[in-house]
């Protein structure tokens, strides 16, 4: 189909139309045609045998109504027409398939630009497939995103088909400048961002989520606050019967557990909620980055935690190192 026969009304309803299709401008369609019809003079002129410089200087004049064009060669303040005699229908199809190409990948960076605006959020993505190495992941049917290795959690087994509550944690550039879309389940945001989605103090600011530290599917602490008298953010974060937090443990593997603790500026009231569910916490110093904290013989097991996570994650949570013992074994120590 020559392009430069193409009637007025039809080219231009076509373009017009493509365009509200694709939700993009119309001048960005027109763009790309112009791109396609330089590809196909310089594809052409070489077919012909003609020497064509890469740094040749090409100007597309084209109609957006009829959609009829000519090619000039720029060369400093000269310009010239070069279009070869009936140059249109190669270039039609050229432009055809440049078009197309085009299209795609401005709906890509459309999206890419719409999901740059959701960095930090949750979204839902399909799993298209999934190894040792990542899993690739559909967010709609024109973006795929990944989700690295190191930002998976091994207990999900995530396998084709699963639609599975993301992190959008970034947006990246391969060597190639295709923009990526990386996923996360193993950033602490994730967790964070269950409760900005499921806890409405927390969505209008209520609440505060202070600070967090997680071993992905294995145990998260979350220190919240609240800014208004009268709320209770912890309570709040639980929700009536444990209602909202068993909303958020089922986006998450089945064996983490997410302990909710009242943040305070109180360095040892910190340090005894963080060190949660073991109770009768006694502080005995900070100093240097290090707490001495002591416990009853019966909480010891509590307060450390199966291989030392619960007391390590207290230390994320408060940015303390934390030796946990009983009061007799720090009285040893001194000895």
């Amino acid at each position: 189909m020559d392009i430069k026969k193409l009637p007025r009304t039809e080219f231009a309803v076509s373009i017009a139309q493509l365009a509200g299709e694709r939700g993009i401008e119309a001048q960005d369609i027109l763009n790309i045609i112009e791109q396609g019809i330089i590809s196909a003079y310089k594809r052409d002129e070489k077919e012909r045998g003609r020497v064509v410089e890469e740094d040749i200087n090409l100007e597309v004049e084209l109609s957006p109504e009829s959609g009829s064009f000519e090619i000039y060669q720029i060369d400093g303040e000269k310009r010239g027409k070069v279009t070869p005699p009936g140059f249109g229908r190669i270039a039609a199809q050229t432009a055809m398939n440049v078009l197309k190409q085009g299209l795609n990948d401005l709906q890509t960076e459309k999206s890419i630009t719409e999901y740059r605006k959701k960095i930090g959020s949750l979204v839902n993505g399909v799993v298209i497939k999934a190894d040792q190495y990542r899993a690739n992941v559909s967010l709609d049917r024109e973006v795929e995103a990944i989700c690295p290795k190191d930002e998976m959690i091994f207990s999900d087994n995530l396998k084709s088909g699963d639609r599975v509550l993301f992190l959008l944690k970034s947006i990246e550039t391969d060597p190639t400048d295709r923009k990526i879309i990386i996923l996360s389940r193993r950033d602490p945001e994730f967790v964070a961002q269950l409760f900005v989605k499921n806890v409405p103090e927390v969505t209008n600011g209520i609440v505060t989520i202070e600070k967090i530290a997680r071993t992905p599917g294995e145990r998260t602490k979350v220190a919240v606050s609240s800014t208004q008298p009268g709320v209770d953010p912890v309570g709040s974060c639980i929700g009536q019967k444990g209602s909202r937090i068993q909303t958020i443990l089922a986006e998450l593997p089945s064996d983490e557990k997410v302990d909710v603790i009242q943040f305070s500026k109180n360095i040892d009231q910190f340090i005894g909620q963080a060190l949660s569910p073991a109770e009768n916490i006694k502080v005995l110093s900070v100093e240097n980055g290090l707490a001495k904290v002591a416990v009853p013989e019966d909480q010891l097991a509590l307060a450390i935690g199966a291989g030392g996570e619960n007391v390590r994650l207290a230390g994320l949570l408060t940015g303390l190192e934390i030796k946990v013992g009983t009061e007799a074994d720090f009285a040893k120590s001194k000895k």
